[in-house]
């Protein structure tokens, strides 16, 4: 009975091998690339304060954040534009002079959507009393829409490939996507900034320069598309 049940199983196995079809396929990558200038910035600041009792750092270090919370409401900056990302209060034990003080710290990211604004937004963070600015991130307000468009130009680049390749074999066309995968990157420009409060603190109002370089944004759309061939 066991050898009747087997012999069954390799012959409709061997059935269903038969009507399965090698689908013929071509598979070729497509790329979209798009350049933008930046029209928006997000800059990370941090506040710390240090002081022998915790109370008194931490009062030092509020002060400093309200001066800066102020001065981005009086720059019209929206309240879903920034926010605090990161905020602490810990004891600092040195072991060498056997001396303890506390710390106060607290990041902010500010959205600023306006970068002809930048320099003197910069200027006046300065004046705050914050003690650096960790990072600032170039952005585009379009890049939704760019991104988007980058996605179909390399959708149209893998396409033109296939037919190109396909154009030199007989009888054969390409047919529909079987499989895309998107291996998409978008390269923001970030400036450095060592030793830029010393720097800005040194500028002169009364002095017209130059200050920001905000290069390009780079939306980079690579697939990967898989065609049948009819």
């Amino acid at each position: 009975m066991k050898k009747v049940i087997l012999l069954l199983f390799m012959v409709s196995t061997s059935i269903f091998a038969q009507d399965i079809k090698q689908v013929p396929q071509i598979n070729v990558t497509g790329e979209g690339k798009i350049k933008v200038i930046p029209d928006e910035a997000i800059i990370t600041v941090s506040i710390e304060s240090t002081n022998k009792e915790a109370k008194v750092a931490k009062s030092e270090n509020d002060v400093i954040v309200d001066q800066v919370l102020k001065l981005l409401k009086k720059q019209n900056i929206a309240a879903t534009d920034y926010q605090t990302q990161r905020t602490s209060l810990y004891q600092n034990y040195d072991y060498n002079t056997k001396k303890k003080d506390y710390v106060a710290h607290q990041t902010l990211v500010i959205h600023l959507k306006d970068l002809s604004k930048y320099d003197a937004f910069m200027m006046d963070l300065v004046e705050t009393g914050i003690n650096g600015i960790q990072g600032v991130e170039f952005k585009s307000s379009k890049i939704k829409e760019l991104e988007k468009q980058a996605r179909k130009e390399a959708i149209l680049d893998a396409k033109n490939k296939a037919e190109h390749y396909v154009s030199v074999l007989n009888d054969q066309k390409i047919g529909k996507a079987l499989l895309i995968t998107d291996n998409s990157q978008t390269y923001y420009p970030q400036p450095q900034f060592k030793g830029m409060m010393k720097t800005m603190a040194m500028e002169s109002d009364s002095v017209v320069r130059e200050t920001l370089a905000i290069g390009e944004i780079e939306i980079i759309s690579t697939v990967s598309v898989t065609f049948t061939l009819d």
